[in-house]
């Protein structure tokens, strides 16, 4: 069994003006919510640099139709005290609502054009970065053939030449989006890549059929995307080498990605 989190140290919680209540661990067992309203929730953070400059990024964001967790800065001004970082509450739960989730990554995309290219991207080397390097085919990487690297390899060479113009993206958005009634949806996390705001909403589309319970129908309704085809397929390779790649995946895990690829086999 895993160990339970360590909430943030008191001296964080000051930091970012929670100090009097108790923290409260968050669903998924990575956020804390802090503070005497509830209203500060603390996160560990890997890396500072990127931690630092996701919460700058999405502070001068103000995307239509899209609530924002937004960050917190310290009493000192910092976005990252010991490791951790801070935004606002924002109420909600994750609901298999996948168009809207769609439809709210280009509202949000349309606005993180603008941003600069992240430096702190070169030097990413987690699992996620390579799969995505390995999607584009800007490196080659041997996968686990029963975790989802045969699969990669047969629909790797499908590959053809894309035309789409690279941007901040959301990369990770399943499971990040927020509903709450009527409201707007709500995004509490950012997981910036450089790429098409178009794969963005193609990996939005894969997730919510291989995990999301998403209708195959899905895939047409978003057909007007520029160069959609081509863009699902990237977002299924990155997801599958994401897999093949990941410690705690299983061959059995796999059936929802080689369900997305059926659906992503036909419109190639």
């Amino acid at each position: 069994m895993s160990a339970t989190p360590e909430p943030p140290p008191p001296h964080v919680r000051a930091a970012f003006g929670a100090r009097l209540e108790e923290p409260e661990l968050l669903e998924g067992g990575l956020a804390w919510r802090c503070g005497a309203d509830g209203e500060v929730v603390l996160k560990p953070v890997s890396s500072t640099a990127e931690a630092a400059w996701v919460a700058q990024a999405l502070d001068s964001l103000a995307p239509e139709e899209v609530r924002l967790a937004k960050p917190l800065r310290s009493t000192d001004g910092r976005w990252v005290v010991s490791g951790w970082a801070a935004t606002r509450h924002i109420d909600g739960r994750p609901e298999p609502r996948h168009d809207e989730v769609v439809a709210m990554s280009l509202r949000l995309h349309a606005k993180s054009r603008v941003l600069a290219y992240p430096r702190f991207l070169d030097a990413r080397q987690d699992i996620y970065a390579l799969a995505d390097r390995m999607a584009w085919g800007e490196v080659e990487f041997p996968l686990q053939a029963d975790k989802g690297g045969r699969l990669y390899d047969v629909l790797a060479g499908s590959r053809r030449e894309i035309r789409l113009r690279p941007q901040v993206v959301h990369g990770d958005l399943f499971g990040n989006v927020l509903f709450a009634g009527n409201a707007p949806p709500g995004i509490i996390d950012f997981a910036p890549y450089w790429r098409p705001a178009e794969w963005a909403a193609a990996v939005a589309v894969i997730d919510a059929l291989a995990w999301g319970g998403s209708d195959a129908a899905i895939v047409e309704r978003w057909s007007h995307l520029s160069e959609w085809p081509q863009a699902l397929l990237r977002a299924l390779l990155f997801r599958l080498a994401v897999h093949a790649l990941h410690p705690r995946a299983t061959t059995a895990s796999l059936g929802g990605l080689e369900y997305a690829s059926q659906m992503v086999l036909e419109v190639l």
